[in-house]
């Protein structure tokens, strides 16, 4: 089943066999988010969540950006002046919010970086599942670079990633980092011709999709809990997880499919 496109500040959002196209659509600003745009991918996946036809995510961007950052010029007036806790509240609800809405989305999150992924732009692809990123692309920790301190979770993220070293090298220079490079340091699963990221996170989401959807949630729960978590926390969410899974028809059907030999047919359910 195939959704119209659909289009609602600057966010192009589509449902095409299963998969949810999330694409940022501001390429004259490099895809700069606003504010606007923030809420609508932060609803739409929430709505990818609790939507049995979505069983992937594709979080994309159109010309040569992915995403250059915050664009807080499309942020709703204050109220004038600034007052201790305004700043701290704004990262909490905004930036902060957006990269939770990934992690916590119940549905694999594929980012197809296609160009420029700086400040917000790189934790939010940081924050997907899966990272492909085309040749051009690159990533930059631009905070350093304005006087400011990382946010959106970017020190949170990148440590888990690549360790504390490396993202404070990133961190501290606020240096391009090309995808190629950052394939290397362990950010992006792969790097493809600018021509191919398209079709390649076309393939990969629909693998996930005709996956054992609940069975994909519960995992990608437990590998992001699982660096916060000592093993004995780590080891009843396991068990627990196993528990609420085998509950699932997908689950029985694997179980099933192999006992027959034959290829299981996953439904999500």
């Amino acid at each position: 089943m195939t959704d119209s496109p659909q289009h609602n500040d600057d966010v192009l959002h589509s449902t095409d066999n299963a998969v949810a196209w999330i694409t940022l659509n501001r390429p004259d600003a490099m895809n700069a988010v606003t504010w606007a745009q923030r809420e609508r991918i932060i609803a739409l996946l929430a709505d990818a969540s609790a939507d049995p036809g979505v069983r992937a995510v594709v979080i994309t961007a159109t010309g040569k950006g992915f995403c250059a950052g915050a664009d807080l010029r499309g942020a709703p007036a204050g109220r004038g002046e600034r007052v201790a806790g305004d700043v701290a509240r704004t990262i909490r609800l905004g930036a902060q919010r957006l990269v939770a809405a990934v992690l916590d989305c119940e549905k694999p999150v594929i980012a197809a970086v296609n160009g420029t992924a700086a400040g917000i732009g790189a934790h939010l692809a940081f924050a997907c599942d899966l990272v492909l990123a085309a040749e051009s692309a690159k990533f930059i920790e631009v905070f350093v670079r304005r006087g400011l301190v990382p946010d959106g979770g970017g020190a949170y993220l990148l440590p888990r990633l690549i360790g504390p070293q490396r993202a404070k090298e990133l961190m501290f220079f606020g240096d391009s980092l090309p995808a190629a490079d950052a394939q290397r340091l362990g950010l992006v699963n792969r790097v493809v011709p600018d021509g191919e990221l398209a079709k390649v996170a076309r393939e990969w989401s629909e693998r996930l999709a005709q996956g054992p959807t609940r069975a994909l949630a519960l995992t990608k729960q437990l590998v992001n809990a699982s660096l916060d978590s000592d093993r004995t926390t780590a080891f009843a969410a396991e068990a627990t997880a196993q528990e609420i899974n085998m509950t699932t028809t997908d689950a029985n059907e694997g179980v099933a499919s192999f006992v027959e030999r034959r290829t299981p047919k996953y439904r999500g359910l």
